[in-house]
């Protein structure tokens, strides 16, 4: 019987998550079943919600069990299949990765077709990563012409595209936060903002009073704490906010209290959270809208590659500490 390595959760954090929370496990790779198919998967996506599912506590998400696999998001090939319409070779896309062969049923696989695209964009600006973005923009804090937008983490995976969506949907104007100088220049020099500022080095108010004096029509936050007042004192009337994430909070850290919340109410302003599974409706929108953009090169995205399964542990923490060896989509690339 084949084998293959997984990475399990050996022990729930108290506080920051570090590698020895992690454990890489060998395990038989069980025969297939009716309608079952198994995958080599290629590439592996570490994202920040998993710190979230490292807690044993409520969310929108079950938390990861301890001792069993982790998942998430995969690309990889059909090595073998008992599932009508999958066949052995086709590249495909689901939600069972940090495991190099997973045997699912065909139903949570899914082909992608790449058609001049590489397949591990279908884990960033084609995946949940893009369609995250794309929603903020276009859903839940639509962007319009002539807006100030203002993106926190905006070197992120999210961020990074939330901000050009939001230059393609005719913002005016779009202004980022990063970690660092480096990231800094990334916004500015690569993905075309106009603005950006190292939050780590200025007071995120001083920052958006002078790069936003007119105020600010849309925010894609990513970060939460005073970043996210700060955004929240410089809102215009009738203002959006898409709530996508709080890595201020992420990891143990403390939570921040937001004084200003009364902002939205005398600035007519909406706040709204989202969740990408909420939406799957509008995949298929989104897919074509982004594809086509990609493929005229009007979309830039960067990958983070971390070769090998052992890294896993690396990249995620690399990830959560918002490090210089992190920006755009964090990618495991498994031996292919």
């Amino acid at each position: 019987m084949k084998r293959s390595r997984q990475w399990q959760l050996t022990r729930r954090p108290q506080g920051a998550a570090t590698a020895e929370d992690f454990a890489l496990v060998e395990a038989e790779v069980p025969p297939l079943g009716p309608g079952q198919v198994a995958v080599r998967n290629t590439h592996l996506s570490v994202d920040p919600y998993m710190r979230g599912r490292m807690d044993d506590k409520p969310s929108y998400i079950a938390p990861f069990g301890l001792d069993a696999p982790l998942e998430g998001a995969a690309v990889g090939v059909v090595t073998e299949s008992r599932a009508e319409g999958l066949e052995p070779g086709q590249v495909v896309e689901h939600f069972h990765g940090l495991r190099e062969v997973s045997v699912l049923d065909g139903t949570a696989v899914a082909p992608v077709s790449l058609d001049g695209i590489a397949a591990s964009a279908y884990l960033g600006p084609l995946g949940p990563t893009g369609f995250t973005a794309w929603l903020g923009t276009t859903e839940i804090a639509p962007v319009r012409e002539g807006d100030t937008v203002f993106v926190t983490g905006a070197a992120g995976a999210v961020g990074s595209l939330a901000g050009q969506i939001a230059r393609l949907r005719g913002a005016a104007r779009v202004i980022g936060s990063a970690g660092g100088p480096e990231k800094v220049r990334y916004l500015v020099d690569e993905l075309g903002f106009d603005a950006a500022f190292d939050y780590r080095s200025a007071v995120p108010a001083e920052r958006l009073a002078s790069l936003a004096p007119d105020g600010i029509d849309a925010v894609f936050d990513n970060v939460g704490g005073p970043q996210l007042e700060a955004a929240i004192g410089r809102l215009r009337i009738g203002a959006r906010i898409a709530l996508c994430g709080m890595a201020s909070q992420y990891d143990g850290r403390e939570p921040y209290g937001i004084a200003n919340l009364f902002e939205l109410t005398t600035k007519r302003a909406t706040a709204r959270g989202f969740i990408v599974s909420d939406h799957f409706d509008l995949l298929a929108a989104f897919r074509k809208e982004v594809g086509d953009w990609m493929r005229e090169g009007r979309l830039v995205h960067r990958e983070s590659v971390f070769d090998g399964i052992e890294q896993v542990p690396e990249a995620l923490l690399g990830l959560l500490r918002s490090g210089a060896s992190t920006s755009g989509k964090v990618i495991v690339r498994l031996e292919v």
